[in-house]
């Protein structure tokens, strides 16, 4: 996870997503040798030459400005979360060094939050998709994660490599593409982390399709939205999720998932929490 590399492989794919009609160029026609805009189109909306574009792109410039990065941002017409990885990657200097370390440890104050949520699927991940710690009704929804050796209880290990998530996740491509952003987002914050590392290598060797996701380099952070699941016991439930992060903490967050009052979801939430209940 070389920053210089990754700032190029960003940079590309962001521009190669626009066309020259979507930043109000003009287009004259005639075939493009690559896809979106070109690099003296790009460096003449960031307000910047050619030259310094370049290399800024082959991650040969040092030191960039933040009001050129700025620029740039905006001219690629990247979200929040994509500005701030562009940040991180062009200026590592900036970025506080994290020593590598060992598996986490779930917060003893989530661990606490979670057992209390006994109507509520949640669980407890880390920054590298480690589920750390799950309720009951997390079993209930997902599997049973106490089943499975440690190393394999993540949530992007099991997405991409267990066939029955495909089964369970309705809109199962989202999801997986929603993981490798949160890693790729993670990877910029943390480049010296070997763990993180070796999961992104190890899923880029075994899957197909995360190599194939991770090479479009999504960046996005973890925070609320909804999934569709096709239950093997209890048919389709429609939940929302949220993430809940300690301030003090970031790199860990509690994830709920709730229906609905009174829709065909709750109710279909209620009996499957209830039989595994009696179970």
């Amino acid at each position: 996870m070389n920053p210089s590399s990754a700032l190029s492989e960003f940079l590309r794919t962001r521009r190669a997503r626009l066309q020259p009609e979507d930043v109000d160029l003009p287009d004259y026609g005639g075939r493009r040798r690559v896809a979106g805009l070109r690099r003296e189109e790009l460096a003449h909306l960031a307000g910047v030459s050619v030259d310094y574009y370049t290399r800024l792109e082959q991650g040969r410039v040092g030191n960039p400005s933040e009001t050129v990065l700025d620029a740039v941002a905006r001219a690629l017409r990247l979200a929040p979360d994509e500005s701030g990885h562009l940040h991180r990657l062009a200026r590592p200097a900036d970025r506080p060094r994290r020593r590598p370390t060992t598996r986490q440890q779930p917060r003893p104050s989530l661990l606490r939050l979670l057992d209390r949520l006994d109507h509520t699927p949640a669980v407890v991940m880390g920054h590298r998709m480690d589920i750390l710690a799950w309720n009951r009704a997390a079993t209930a929804l997902f599997g049973d994660y106490g089943a499975l050796p440690l190393e394999e209880r993540n949530i992007a290990r099991i997405t991409f490599l267990d066939p029955a998530s495909r089964d369970l996740y309705g809109d199962w491509a989202d999801c997986a593409r929603e993981n490798v952003a949160f890693l790729h987002l993670e990877a910029g914050r943390r480049p010296d982390d070997p763990l993180l590392a070796e999961l992104v290598g190890q899923l880029c060797i075994t899957s197909p399709e995360f190599q194939h996701f991770w090479a479009e380099h999504p960046v996005a952070d973890k925070t609320s939205g909804r999934k569709l699941f096709h239950h093997p016991l209890a048919g389709p439930i429609d939940l929302a999720y949220d993430t809940l992060r300690p301030a003090d903490d970031p790199g860990q967050a509690l994830i709920t998932y709730t229906a609905d009052p009174g829709t065909p979801s709750d109710d279909a939430l209620r009996l499957l929490l209830s039989w595994s209940a009696s179970r």
